[in-house]
């Protein structure tokens, strides 16, 4: 499970990588260091993902995102 200091410590490498938290949320680690909130879901067959913001100043905290997982998982179990 991902903590703010677990992702403050994240470090680039020369390809994105990515680090699990719970419940299908997941950070994407870009060579140039950004780190993305995702969440990988599937819908009438077809896989789907969606980038919820970026981590860090002007961005949004693990517990947003976390907030944000709630809301789509509700919208993609409804269909949406």
């Amino acid at each position: 499970m991902l903590t703010d200091t677990k992702l403050r410590n994240l470090k680039p490498r020369d390809k994105l990588y990515k680090v699990n938290d719970r419940e299908g949320l997941y950070v994407a680690v870009t060579p140039a260091g950004s780190i993305s909130f995702r969440y990988n879901y599937s819908i009438n067959g077809r896989q789907e993902t969606i980038t919820f913001g970026r981590y860090g100043v002007g961005g949004i905290t693990l517990a947003e995102a976390r907030e944000l997982l709630g809301d789509a998982k509700k919208m993609v179990a409804a269909g949406k």
